[in-house]
């Protein structure tokens, strides 16, 4: 498999690939790749399919939502600061579990956005053997094979891939090995050309990020004009700068079979009634 590149991209992305790299090495010295393989041999359960859960939602999963729902563990973010430092990954696994999300979105890169690997692998351990879990998406900036396998090692389900920051040939890579190793691939999308390349390089589950990296305005439209160019059967997921209702609503009528929510969730008093309220529990949408 070629060495999947990064490229440059004017944005904040570079900053933050430009530390992955850095810690990746890190990363490499403290735990094999042989290590990565023990590891996955010692995760609790099975491996859930993360398209299936955001078409088909779970057992626990409401009845009447309109949307499935993937609630992000996040504890700061580089455009909004700190949300919550002392949040802790498994418990609030737990608690969007229990308010009926398909998938829980763990973030793991350290530096801008407070995460780390322990978090996935602290998620899946929650869950423990059961068969109605939450798909898990590892949620970080990842170019390199290495990151794939650490991710499955841990527990991960998916993981995401942003088109911005690699070169064609490396997603396509990247997509492929990830199929290989038993997991999918949330590929990120901010305009046509992006989707475009998503397809060609064979994603399967697309998207669509509504914030502009290049100056973190926010734009649910975005999701409402590339949702048109994606093709029936590819799985679509909104993600960003959805708050209330009404976002979801905009979002589930443009065709999402699911939303990435972090902020809104995490600064809830109550995300049992916040997961329901984006899900749109009880309502009918007309697209």
């Amino acid at each position: 498999m070629t060495t999947p590149s990064t490229r440059a991209t004017g944005t904040v992305l570079d900053r933050i690939v430009a530390d992955r790299r850095e810690r990746l090495a890190e990363d490499r010295r403290a735990v094999s790749e042989e290590a990565l393989l023990d590891l996955a041999t010692t995760l609790p359960g099975q491996s859930v399919d993360f398209a299936s859960r955001l078409r088909q939602g779970r057992h626990a999963s409401p009845a009447t939502a309109a949307l499935r729902l993937i609630g992000e563990v996040k504890r700061a973010s580089p455009s909004k600061g700190v949300f919550d430092a002392d949040l802790d990954a498994a418990r609030q696994a737990r608690r969007y579990a229990a308010a009926g999300a398909s998938a829980v979105s763990v973030l793991t890169e350290p530096t801008f956005f407070a995460g780390h690997i322990a978090d996935l692998r602290a998620a899946r351990e929650e869950f423990g053997d059961d068969l109605d879990r939450p798909a898990l998406l590892r949620k970080d900036f990842l170019f390199d094979p290495y990151q794939v396998r650490e991710a499955r090692a841990n527990g991960a389900d998916a993981l995401l891939l942003i088109v911005m920051m690699l070169e064609p040939a490396a997603l396509a890579d990247l997509i492929a090995l990830t199929h290989e190793e038993g997991l999918e691939a949330l590929v990120e999308v901010h305009d046509e050309s992006e989707v475009e390349a998503a397809l060609a390089a064979g994603a399967r589950v697309i998207g669509v990020n509504n914030r502009d990296l290049r100056d973190f305005r926010e734009d649910l439209g975005t999701f409402e004009r590339l949702a048109r160019c994606v093709p029936a059967g590819t799985t679509l997921v909104a993600e960003s700068s959805i708050h209330t209702a009404e976002d979801a609503r905009r979002m589930a009528a443009a065709g999402a079979h699911a939303i990435l929510v972090g902020e809104a969730l995490v600064r809830s008093g109550d995300v049992e009634a916040k997961a329901h309220e984006l899900m749109l529990v009880g309502e009918r949408v007309a697209s």
